[in-house]
């Protein structure tokens, strides 16, 4: 499979090649057409596993990347829903010791996902705008 771009700068992915047509496919729809090859040109810059990827928001691939694990993936949707958080709170409503709970926010906020919040005079965390709208995609709301 390769990357290719039309005369307007579409990318797809080729699926199949004949000699005056190529069957692509569009990598954020997943419909697949038929193309004159003449309108048609190879990218040899672009993975075509890279630009699969890229059918999903960047926001989803960020928090997908970020959270290696179901707990991970939990505390980002939790602070997206309850945010902001003492870290007090964090640490008493669920079954994470202190550093593995410190370990997984340090991680979130490395990527941009969690940022620190001041909550009732106390040090907390929030999720960022790009985690709200990752959970948001990945729940379909």
């Amino acid at each position: 499979m390769r990357t290719v771009r039309d005369d307007e700068g579409q990318t797809f992915l080729l699926v199949k090649r004949s000699s005056e047509s190529s069957l692509v496919r569009d990598p954020e729809t997943g419909s697949e057409r038929y193309l004159p090859n003449d309108e048609l040109t190879i990218d040899t810059e672009a993975s075509p596993l890279v630009t699969a990827a890229g059918a999903v928001p960047v926001s989803v691939r960020r928090l997908l990347a970020a959270a290696p694990d179901d707990q991970a993936l939990g505390l980002l949707v939790e602070l997206a829903d309850r945010g902001p958080l003492a870290v007090r709170t964090l640490v008493g409503a669920y079954d994470l010791c202190e550093s593995d709970l410190h370990g997984l926010l340090a991680e979130c906020r490395a990527a941009g996902l969690i940022d620190e919040a001041r909550v009732g005079g106390e040090r907390g965390y929030d999720a960022t705008k790009t985690t709200r709208k990752a959970v948001s995609y990945l729940r379909d709301d």
